[in-house]
This record gives C-alpha cells, structure tokens and sequence, in this order.
C-alpha cells in the first residue's frame, strides 16, 4: 500500500484504536468502525495467557518498550509503577518477570499471609479510560476519523484500499470464527486508601483472579476469568469475591468505597490472529484479534505487525 490509500480499522478496543494510530502516522487515510468508542471489554482490561508464546513474547516486548516512553507524559494514562506478584507455592519466577526493571525476590517479610514466594519488579501500570481517551486524541491528531455504528459483516465497512479486522470477540460473527469464545472478566473500582503499588497473585487457571492497581484516587481490583461466558452485567457475587479476595490481602481495601463496575468479555481463541486474508473482492484484510485477556499487553507489537502486513512504511 502506498500513502493517502484509505484502510478501514473494525473495532475501536485498545487493539483497534492502537492499530489505526500506528496505520494514520505512517500516512494512510484511516477510518475506525465500531459499535462502541472506546470498546467496553478494552476499559475492564487486565492481563491474561495467551499464545504463541513466541510472537506474544515479540509483541509484548515492543509494547513494553513504548509503553516505556509513553510513562513520561502523565496524560497518557501510564505511569510506571512497582510492585509484586506472589503464589501460594513456592515457585521460579516466569521469565518474562526476570528481564523487568528492579526484578528481585521478595523477602519473607515483604508476602502477605499465606504466600510462600513473590517477585517484585516494575511495569507500567495504564489506567485504561484515560489511555482510551489519549489513544482517540493522538488518532485524530494524525487526521484519522471515527464512526460509530454496528457492522453486520466486514463487507459492510464499505469501499476501502484494506480492511483490518480488530472486532474481538465480534470476529466471532463478522469473520465468522467458531473458534473464538468469551472469558468473562470483571474489575471493582474503589477509592484509593493509600496504595502505591500494585499487587497481583499467580493464580494459574483459577476463575478466581487476585489483583489490584493503583490509579491515584482510585484502585482496580481484580478479577474473574469465567471461561465461555460473554454476559457484561455485573455479578454482585463475583464483585463481592473480589472485595473479600484483595482486602485480605491488603485490610485498608475493606473499608474503599465502590465507585465502579468494568466488566468484559476477554475474546479467546487457542492463538492470537495476526495474519492477512484472501477475499475473493481482492480487498486486502488483515486480522488482528483474539488476545484473550492480553490485549493491553501486546497492542503496539501487533499494530506494527499489522502495518508489516499491509506493507505500510
């Protein structure tokens, strides 16, 4: 593709809206289609497995890197933070975690109850509605456009140079992809009692997450991962699990109040899809979806990819 070619992005999650920026910067005429701006699963995002683990490893590392530099400008929403993930057995930290900024074991002292072994390390922690926002802001600025309205097929995106599906879990009709299933996830919001780090345990393949981060005035606690359920009302009994699960952790939560539920259907397939299409119109596609939970993680990485693809420069 050459410059001015207009390309048309479906869905404006973090992954939608990360891949218009990239293809609107690199010169290309962008238009993003959703139904929701910004997209509902990407404002209760948090992270989660997913695969391959050699491209994931490659897109998250790229996305590390500018989530990094983006750090600098507190209105973007990221902000590096330090903290610590703990697990109730005594294990090796992953990998990923050893390459982190102030990696190093936990002391016994420094675990909660219950814990045997932690790492603390530093990350970029990005509170999502405020990274949302920044993201449409910096995609207009490169003269892209928005418009809201539901897709019933990738055909209906209209006439376009090339199509980038980043639809999540709605790829499960528009493709369609049978493969692609909901995992239900839900966040609590409370007001911030004081907390400077985060703290997230390794729960494996628990539906019952632990985490929580916190955004200055407020905190995100976390979670569920309710494999095959795509419902977005809010559980008061999962959000009450949730509540009980952090404050243990960390007492002074017992007493935050609620401002907030952020509930959202992470779209799971068994690889993330980053690849083109053949049509038989001759529009060019590329796919972009199915990041599980992980698609805060890895949205710069697959972006550029995606322009690869594309042939943008």
């Amino acid at each position: 593709m050459t410059a001015g070619e207009r390309v048309v992005v479906v869905g404006a999650g973090v992954a939608g809206l990360t891949t218009a920026v990239v293809l609107a910067e690199a010169g290309t005429s962008v238009q993003v289609i959703a139904e929701q701006v910004p997209g509902v699963t990407s404002l209760a995002a948090g992270p989660y497995l997913v695969e391959p683990r050699d491209k994931v490893d490659q897109w998250g590392q790229r996305s590390l890197e500018i989530f990094r530099e983006l750090a600098q400008d507190p209105a973007t929403g990221v902000r590096l933070t330090s903290g610590i993930e703990a697990s109730r057995t005594a294990e090796a930290a992953p990998d990923w975690a050893t390459t982190l900024p102030g990696f190093r074991p936990c002391e016994r002292a420094e675990l909660p109850a219950g814990f045997t072994a932690g790492y603390r390390f530093t990350v970029p922690l990005i509170d999502m509605p405020t990274y949302l926002d920044y993201l449409l802001r910096r995609l207009r600025d490169a003269g892209g456009v928005v418009e809201q309205r539901r897709l019933t097929s990738l055909s209906d995106a209209g006439p376009a140079s090339a199509i980038v599906n980043c639809a999540g879990f709605g790829s499960r009709d528009l493709v369609p992809d049978p493969d692609l299933r909901p995992i239900r996830g839900q966040h609590v919001v409370v007001t911030n009692p004081g907390l400077t780090e985060f703290f997230s345990e390794d729960t494996g393949l628990s539906p019952d997450l632990q985490c929580f981060y916190p955004h200055g005035d407020t905190v995100v606690l976390g979670g569920i991962a309710i494999d095959g359920e795509g419902d977005l009302t809010p559980d008061d009994k999962a959000a009450a699990g949730i509540l009980a699960r952090c404050a243990e952790v960390e007492p002074r939560l017992a007493q935050a109040r609620v401002l907030e539920h952020r509930v959202g259907a992470r779209p799971t397939r068994a690889t993330v899809r980053v690849e083109e299409e053949a049509r038989e119109d001759g529009t060019a596609v590329v796919h972009n979806y199915g990041h599980g939970g992980a698609g805060v993680t890895l949205p710069w990485g697959c972006a550029e990819e995606t322009r690869a693809l594309l042939s943008v420069k």
